[in-house]
């Protein structure tokens, strides 16, 4: 057994910047993505600072995939020969691409050299300022692990200086987790790829079209806006399919969030009016509507006669009606829309059932293409499809939490531009079936954010070689999941909007947040998180899909997007979560205040034995950071909610005992979401990062047996 809080504690050094390491990166055989050796829970005191990256025992080689180690390649184009004494004892020379100059290497005793070696040297005696691998000096176990040149080694004490660097913006990347988990096998899902993001991009705008052509003519409605992006949502909480996007696999086939929002906009969409004129002339749209359908389709005589007949009503009550007030136009419309609605909803229910059946048929099939293409590029590379059903972990054992790995190595990936433009860095990847290239933009605050997460979570890919490709990898499938490209989309902005910094430091402060439930790379605050895309966001520190995330313990934010099918199934694993586990567990839930109609799931939370508090932030009285915030300039990221937001503390027992929301901290907590409380944050300097370097009582992570 090893007590993780006597271990030391890694720090995290600045190294040369990405893209100096892109602009020399070589084109060899690209590495395997996995997370580090999985560190195990034994009796704790505090939490590691980065527990991730400390050495305990690593999961079975069946299990995982490791990167091959062995001698590093030689270059095709150094063909000077060492004397054949040398290349017997095992010396080679290799040309060092970050240094521009050769170096020889010992495959037999892991010795590396800047100058030739020499027989008159005693064998094992080396100088560490000559050696350019860093290995000769390396600590057991790690002799094959190459050194960064910002993490040069110290001649007098022998160890890497203890430097810590703090990534300016709005997160805090330093603070350590205190989720526990058990250990999980790797994901099934296959490595992201450029040309592969471009495909299912271009099927799922293709899909979009088809769903607003059949809504056009089989109901002769305007898709109802936004509501293809809730349907992804509301599909994936229940999709068990191969695609990280598109639904494949799911049951029902009829989506309740499409045929619902459909059926809202038949005979036409219902809006409140600002003026008297406006509401006489939907209600006369509406009746003209009603009697149209029922005209034109096969229903029964009974409803035929009733629409008929309150249609014609209304058409008399318009003719013979002078002066009628606002309100009189809007009872009439409520009274016709009780007579005719039953009646509409049976005559048209078949028709929107299949409607959403062909929907999710079309998508199956993209779905199948997709993945025959990715297997395609996978066999050029020689890399074999994995199982569809990872093998379960050998013991079940507690971790901590870890981001998800892969059963698979990475295909090679294709070339992708990079060009800085003022604030921004313009991604661009060209295929040769497109005449333009697919640009992508990220403000360089953001970009240097993900780099950040890249360097925690990635380990396979040190010299950041494949790290630009993931990054448009990431910006491709969030602009397809969004269905548009405006930054300016309203529903952008609600569905990847983040609470305010203030606010994630309330949380951190006083309820030991440590965890995000629902967020993206470009959003996160926190350097773990649960996002929507377990493929392309791992690489960043994403732990998969809140509801296919088991914790044991730990304190979460959960602020899902604004799916009805997507918040319900989210209360109802939180509350799976809470009945299985002992250990302390804490949930801070966010949920939007909608008044008509009232969320079903609001019930579900009130009902909950596990709800400790609730409060209520007015809307227009709060801010959320926009969706679009590593596009967008700093000066219009705070965006005032329209809304109101209800916050509620579900916790267990031992979460209750832990982080209590007593009337001090739900104080602080409101008084963190004042507006203009991020943009006063801003203006202090900031002396030392937000989080103290020791965890706070209510942030330390309980023994566990």
């Amino acid at each position: 057994m090893n007590d993780l809080s006597k271990e030391t504690t890694p720090v995290v050094t600045p190294g040369p910047s990405a893209w100096d390491q892109l602009t020399g990166a070589a084109a060899a055989a690209p590495p395997i993505v996995t997370a580090p050796p999985v560190p195990q829970v034994t009796e704790l005191t505090s939490p590691p600072a980065t527990p991730t990256k400390l050495s305990v025992t690593s999961p079975s080689p069946e299990a995982v995939a490791h990167t091959p180690q062995g001698a590093p390649l030689a270059s095709p184009v150094y063909t000077e020969e060492l004397h054949p004494d040398l290349i017997a004892q095992g010396w080679r020379k290799f040309w060092s691409k970050r240094e521009n100059r050769p170096y020889f290497w010992n495959k037999v005793t892991n010795e590396s050299l800047w100058e030739p070696p020499n027989f008159a040297r005693p064998h094992g005696t080396f100088d560490p300022v000559t050696d350019p691998l860093g290995i000769c000096n390396a600590p057991p176990g790690n002799a094959h692990l190459k050194r960064r040149s910002s993490e040069e080694v110290t001649q007098a004490g022998g160890q890497p200086p203890l430097k810590k660097f703090v990534l300016a913006g709005p997160w805090d990347l330093e603070i350590a987790t205190n989720v526990i988990i058990l250990e999980r096998s790797p994901t099934t899902l296959l490595h992201p790829h450029p040309e592969i993001e471009l495909m299912r991009s271009t099927y799922t705008m293709k899909l979009i079209r088809t769903y607003e052509d059949l809504c056009q003519r089989r109901e002769n409605i305007r898709a109802p806006k936004d509501s293809f992006n809730r349907w992804l949502m509301e599909r994936k909480s229940i999709d068990r399919g191969i695609d990280p996007l598109l639904p494949s696999q799911c049951f029902p086939e009829v989506s309740p969030s499409m045929f619902r929002e459909i059926m809202n906009d038949i005979p036409i969409k219902i809006v409140k009016p600002i003026f008297t004129g406006a509401a006489r002339k939907q209600l006369s749209q509406y009746a003209e509507a009603a009697k149209n359908i029922i005209e034109s389709r096969s229903a029964p005589a009974v409803s035929k006669k009733v629409v008929k007949w309150n249609a014609e009503e209304t058409f008399q009550w318009l003719r013979r009606t002078v002066g009628a007030s606002y309100e009189d136009f809007q009872d009439r419309l409520a009274h016709l829309k009780r007579q005719c609605e039953p009646h509409l909803v049976e005559t048209v229910r078949e028709s929107v059932e299949t409607l959403c059946k062909k929907v999710y048929h079309i998508s199956v099939e993209h779905v199948r293409r997709i993945r025959e293409r990715h297997v395609q590029l996978l066999s050029e590379s020689g890399i074999h499809e994995p199982p569809l059903v990872p093998h379960p972990p050998p013991i079940a054992r507690k971790v901590w939490c870890y981001p998800v790995q892969f059963m698979i190595p990475s295909p090679r990936m294709p070339v992708v531009e990079y060009i800085q433009d003022r604030d921004h860095m313009v991604i661009k990847y060209s295929q040769t079936s497109q005449s333009q290239p697919d640009t992508q933009y990220i403000n360089h605050t953001h970009l240097q954010k993900l780099e950040q997460l890249y360097r925690f979570s990635c380990y396979d890919d040190k010299k950041f070689e494949l790290f630009i490709g993931r990054v448009f990898c990431v910006l491709k499938r969030y602009q397809t999941f969004l269905c548009n490209t405006s930054p300016a989309s309203q529903e952008a902005e609600l569905t990847q909007a983040s609470l305010p910094v203030t606010v994630f430091e309330c949380l951190n402060r006083h309820f030991g947040v440590t965890f995000e439930c629902f967020a993206s790379p470009l959003n996160c605050y926190f350097r773990q998180y649960c996002s929507a895309f377990s493929d392309t966001d791992t690489y960043f520190g994403s732990r998969g899909p809140f509801l296919d995330f088991k914790p044991i313990s730990g304190s979460f934010q959960v602020h899902p997007p604004y799916c009805e099918e997507l918040i319900d199934a989210t209360l109802q694993h939180i509350d799976k979560l809470l009945t299985e586990s002992s250990e302390p567990l804490s949930f801070i839930v966010f949920l939007p205040e909608w008044k008509e109609p009232p969320l079903q799931c609001f019930s579900r939370i009130d009902e909950s034995h596990y709800k400790r508090r609730q409060v209520m932030v007015l809307g227009m009285e709060h801010e959320y950071r926009h969706g679009y915030q590593h596009v967008l300039e700093k000066s219009k990221v705070n965006v005032k909610s329209v809304h109101g937001t209800m916050v509620f503390w579900l916790q267990n027992n031992a979460g209750f005992s832990r982080w209590n929301p007593t009337d001090s901290r739900v104080e602080a907590l409101l008084e963190a979401f004042r507006p203009g409380r991020e943009r006063e944050r801003d203006k202090i300097p900031q002396a030392e990062p937000t989080n103290s370097s020791q965890p706070t009582p209510e942030a330390t992570t309980a023994e566990v047996k």
